[in-house]
C-alpha cells in the first residue's frame, strides 16, 4: 500500500489547488470561478452571475462562453484531484507540478437552457484517467437546481 501524505500535506495541497485555480489561472479570476469542494468523488465551483457575464442584453442570461470556459476548467481541476489521488504521497508542490503538462484537446458542450439565475454551480466527475489523457463529464445549474449546461471533456495529463 502506498503511503499517503499527510493531513497537513493535504491542507497545503488543497490551499495550492484553490490558488492556483482561482488567481494564477487569471481568466479564471476574470470570470469570477470558486472552488467549492475539491472531493476527489467530485469538484465543485460556484460562478456568480454579473453584468460583466451577460450574453443576452434583453434576457440577462450568461454568455455561452463563460459557460463553456466554466465548464473546461471545471474538467482541469476535476483531473488535477484525481491525479492527486493516483498518487497519494506526492506533496503538493510535486502534484502542483503535474498541472504544467495539462492541455484541453477536446470540449463538447450542451447548452440545455438559458443561462438564467444569480449563481451557477459547476460539478464535474472524471470518467477516466489514464497515462496521458484524461476524461471528464461536467454539469452546469443555477442556484435553485436546474440543469443548465453538460460537457464531455479529454485532457492531455501527461
Amino acid at each position: 500500500m502506498t503511503a499517503r501524505r499527510s493531513a497537513e500535506e493535504q491542507t497545503r495541497l488543497e490551499a495550492a489547488l484553490t490558488h492556483m485555480f482561482e488567481h494564477s489561472i487569471h481568466f479564471n479570476e476574470v470570470l469570477g470561478l470558486k472552488v467549492d469542494s475539491l472531493a476527489p468523488a467530485g469538484v465543485r465551483l460556484r460562478l456568480p452571475m454579473r453584468k460583466d457575464l451577460i450574453g443576452h442584453f434583453s434576457t440577462g442570461r450568461l454568455h455561452g462562453g463563460a459557460i463553456s470556459a466554466t465548464l473546461d476548467a471545471l474538467g482541469g481541476l476535476a483531473l488535477m484531484v484525481a491525479l492527486a489521488e493516483r498518487h497519494p504521497a506526492d506533496t503538493a508542490d510535486q502534484v502542483m507540478h503535474r498541472f504544467g503538462r495539462f492541455g484541453t484537446i477536446d470540449l463538447r458542450v450542451d447548452y440545455l437552457r438559458p443561462g438564467m439565475g444569480t449563481e451557477f454551480v459547476g460539478t464535474a466527475e472524471v470518467t477516466r484517467l489514464g497515462g496521458r489523457v484524461g476524461s471528464v463529464l461536467s454539469r452546469l445549474h443555477n442556484e435553485q437546481g436546474t440543469l443548465i449546461a453538460t460537457s464531455s471533456a479529454a485532457y492531455v495529463v501527461a
